[in-house]
This record gives C-alpha cells, structure tokens and sequence, in this order.
C-alpha cells in the first residue's frame, strides 16, 4: 500500500497549478464507477468538522504572499480556518454551460464570515475566459486545513511594490526563526499522524522570489527527513512577451538560481511551465491540437500543468505500487541527473473503441506529446531513463481489428502495461523505461476550465467531425505523460548558464544578486554547468545542432 505525502505549494502559480490539482483529487474521489486504482490517502486526509460529515482535505501547507488568499480568509491565515469546515461547499455538477448563476450552496460563505471551499467566480463550462478568476482560490473546491495556508505578510501579491521579486529575498525570509518555526509546526502536524510517510511534493513558483524560499525549504526537508523523497517541480507562468529588461535578468536569475539550488536538495527535479522560453528571450507558448487556452490566464494554463502533474504522480499513489516516492525518483536520477523533463498528450489522440496496440501502432512515427520543460527541441530520439503514464484508454483485450491481419508485435503483449512497455522499447531502444496504464481518465468537469475542440467527445476522444458541446462539455479526456532524463536537458542546463553570462545580462547583475552574495551565485552557476555536463553522455549531432541553433 503506497504511503502519504505531504505537499507545499510555494508561491501563486504553485497555487493556482495545486488549485486545480486538488479539484482533481475530488472529483476522483466522486467517481465510484470504477473500483479506485489510485490510493486518495496518498495525498488527502480525512477529518471531521463539527457536526459535519467526514471531509477530505489536502495535506499541505501552501505559503502565499498578502493579498494572494482571496476568498479563503478576510484577512488571511492565521490561528483561524482559512476555510469553514461545516459550511457549504460550491457543486459544479448540475451547471450548464455559461451558467453564473447560483450553485448549490452558498460558495462565496456561510454568513458568518466564513469563505467556501470555492467561489461563484469560477469559470462555467464552455467559458473561453473568466474575468472574475483572478485568484487560485477562486476555483478551489475542497476544504483545507485550519494549518494549510501561511500567508507572508512582508511582501504583497501582484503590487507594484514590496514585491518578492528577487531569489536571494526568498532565502532571506527563511532565515527568520520565527517562519522557520512556524513552517516546521505545520510540516510536523501531518507528518505526525502520516502511518507511513513516503516523502514531500514541493511545488515552487521558479521565476520569482519564491525560488529562494523553495531553497531554503527543500534543504530544510533534506536535512530533517533526509530518508524521505522530495520531487520538486518548478512551475512558471506563461509571461508577457514584453518585459522590462530589469524584470527579464530578475526571472532569469531566478530561475538559474532556483534549478541549482532546488535540486540539489530534491531527490528530483522537473522545471514544468508551457511558456516556450526559461530564457530572456520569449518564445511561443505550448500549443495543443485539440485545445484553445488562453496562454495569459493563469486559470487556463495551471489546469494543463495539474492534468499533467497529477498523472506523472500516479505510480507512487497507486494501491498496486511496489515502491516509494523514493525508489521512483532513484529511477530516474541516476549518475548524477538529478533534473528531469516532462511531456504530455493532453488529450491523448484516440479513437473511441480502438484497442491499446491499435492506438499506440498509429503513433510508431511520431508521438503526439508536448515538451512541459521549456527548450526550444521538441522531438527527442534517445533518453536515459524515463516514467510514462498512459490513462483513459480503453483497455480491450489486445487483439487485431481485422480478421485475417498480420499481428504486430504490440498485439501479441498480454498486458496493457506491457503493450506500452514494448511500444517505448521500440521508441528507445536502450533506454531504462517503467510503464503505468490507468483504466480512469483525467476529470475535467468545472471547475476545469472546457477549453477543448469540439472534435472530441464527452469522454475526450476524437469525432469524425465537429460537434457542437453537450450540456456537459468534454467530462473528461485520457493523458499521457512522461517524466524523462534526455540529452535535451544539456541544452536548457547550458543555456542558462550561456544567457547569464552575457554582456547583455551583467548590468543587471547587482540588483539581481540581491541579498545573494557574489560568490554564492558563482557557486550556484559552476554547479548549474556540472548539472549541464551531467545530460552529454549520448548527445552527438542532436546536441550539437540544438546548440548552435541557440547561440
């Protein structure tokens, strides 16, 4: 049975990606249809308010900026609730698209001060955006835990001042005996009554201040419970592509800065954004063939990166897993790698009905995922290692459509698991590759936002011809997503060591460095070119080639 982790979100996109990632979570939890093959407990626990029924809550302790909590609590978090444990609770279900009217509940409060778990504001189904999301906890819509919220009070969410902007302030903040003590307090509250803790998740906002408070935490976590997994993921926002220069060397500072720093002390990391660039220079954001976002909207781009996130998750949470937080990230890691990239097929192309070898034999040329980990590089031929979770697929017995038909070699698997194993076999050859297949899709019923192609159909899988929306939208849509250590990384590794040393760039290092002294940040730029070195074994004329196409 896998064991619990306990989560941090660290940072305002960190919250709006864990927003809709633990909607995801609950709206798992709705769908009995299926006997669960993912353990809830992994990550929820279960408590009781007064006089209520039993609730699931994340276990997590999520640190914001003042003005970042909206609705969770007037005045932020503190010795109260962040959230009423006994009041009502927004139910998106029976709402038609465009519907903003009222929900079942109260959402916005009990009238007693109180906020929900969610906000009338969230986006209906069909809505190409929403103007009153402004906030992650505008569409969150479970409870948490009177410990889960700290809100930072020397620093202000999206003001034009007093912004926690720069990494060496993010590190300063955990230099403060008083945070410490009060971040340990919380970590200590859920590890306490863990039965078997697996490790932390540790989701950090990397283009901000937030990268030097996630520093500060993950070797916090290292040093205390330095026989458990941390995977940290580095989450970005898609930015304007008109930037301040100032404001670009900062996001890049950060970010150079925090991928040393953070994984040094994660048993892994994964850098996760759809913005096309990490680097000063902006690139097109992450595009999908059968879904229209708005790149702008954090509400729209966090839901993509939870879809992905809570799939690349699941070997560690499921009720069949045979090893810890630990064991899946020393899978992946090895000589030396400790950073990783991410892909996704969001919603995997798939015709409904078709068996497992069918689908997977129409994609033998080329995969359909997206790059989550921000290099120019989209296709990858060879890789180290690498984790791939296929879900929402049809699992039928594997056998030829066609009477009569040569069998091909995935037709002749017995498993789903080893129809994808001999599929990636055949992709990377050489390569070390584990393989998950999940009968339960990703859910996208509000408040995920219905952003999807009318090509697809309720269940996300592909229409001859476009239809228009049922009542319901697109419920939900079958993922693929891979975690893997590839020669790719030198590239993205190297390139910001490249970017960071340009003249261009050495202006601004004064203010960038601030509260991070000079040598700290030489320290932290040798060690992000040693991580570089590390992805070259294997990297021949690819490498070469994506080389120069960046200088």
């Amino acid at each position: 049975m896998p064991g619990e982790a306990v989560t941090l979100q660290l940072g305002h996109y960190s919250g709006c990606v864990g927003a809709h990632w633990w909607g995801l979570q609950a709206a798992a939890l709705r769908s009995p249809a299926e006997p669960a093959e993912l353990r809830a407990a992994a990550l929820l626990r279960f408590g009781r308010g007064p006089g209520g029924p039993e609730t699931p809550a994340p276990r997590l302790v999520a640190l914001e900026l003042k003005g970042g909590v909206g609705s969770l609590r007037p005045d932020g978090a503190g010795t109260e609730p962040p959230l009423t444990w006994d009041g009502p609770v927004a139910d998106y279900r029976d709402c038609a698209p465009g519907d903003t009217g009222s929900r079942r509940g109260d959402a916005a409060g009990d009238g007693k001060g109180n906020a929900g778990a969610a906000r009338t504001g969230a986006a209906p189904a069909g809505a190409q955006d929403a103007p009153s999301v402004r906030l992650w906890s505008d569409y969150l819509n479970v409870h948490l835990h009177p410990k889960s919220v700290y809100v930072i009070r020397q620093y202000l969410h999206d003001g034009d001042c007093d912004c926690l902007e720069a990494f060496g302030q993010g590190e300063s903040l955990l230099q403060d005996p008083a945070c410490v003590e009060e971040l340990e307090d919380r970590l200590h509250f859920y590890v306490e009554e863990c039965d078997y803790l697996q490790g932390f998740q540790v989701l950090c906002d990397l283009h901000n201040g937030f990268s030097g408070v996630g520093a500060k935490v993950t070797e916090l976590l290292h040093d205390e419970y330095s026989r458990k997994g941390i995977l940290t993921w580095g989450l970005t926002p898609v930015l304007s592509a008109v930037a301040d220069p100032q404001n670009s060397f900062y996001r890049l500072m950060n970010t150079a800065l925090g991928i040393a720093h953070l994984s040094r002390h994660s048993s892994l990391f994964c850098p996760l954004s759809l913005s096309g660039s990490l680097g000063i220079k902006p690139e097109p954001p992450v595009a999908f063939p059968y879904i229209k976002y708005e790149a702008s909207l954090n509400y729209h781009s966090s839901a993509i990166l939870a879809a992905a996130l809570d799939t690349l998750t699941a070997p560690y949470r499921l009720w069949s897993s045979q090893g810890s937080m630990m064991h899946f990230a020393d899978s992946l890691t090895f000589s030396g790698r400790k950073v990783v990239a991410a892909w996704a097929a969001l919603p995997f192309p798939a015709l409904p009905g078709s068996s497992l070898p069918e689908i997977l034999s129409a994609h033998q040329q080329d995969l359909p995922w997206k790059l989550l980990s921000s290099w120019r590089e989209q296709k990858v031929s060879c890789c180290f290692a690498q984790s791939v979770v296929l879900r929402g697929i049809c699992q039928e017995k594997p056998t030829s459509s066609c009477p009569g038909q040569p069998r091909s070699p995935l037709h002749r698997c017995e498993s789903p698991e080893e129809v994808l194993q001999q599929f990636l076999h055949t992709q990377f050859p050489g390569a070390f590759s584990t393989a998950h297949v999940l009968q339960q899709p990703c859910d996208t019923r509000p408040p995920f936002p219905q952003f999807f192609s009318p090509l697809l159909t309720r269940r996300g899988f592909l229409l001859d011809k476009a239809q228009g929306y049922s009542s319901a939208g697109v419920e939900s849509v079958p993922v693929l997503a891979a975690l893997q250590s590839c020669p790719g990384l030198h590239s993205l590794l190297s390139g910001l060591c490249r970017e960071l040393q340009a003249p261009s760039a050495r202006r601004w290092s004064s203010s960038g460095t601030a509260g991070l002294e000079q040598d700290d940040f030489q320290e932290a730029l040798e060690e992000l070119k040693t991580l570089a070195q590390c992805y070259e074994m294997g990297f021949g004329a690819d490498g070469s080639e994506d080389e120069a196409d960046s200088e």
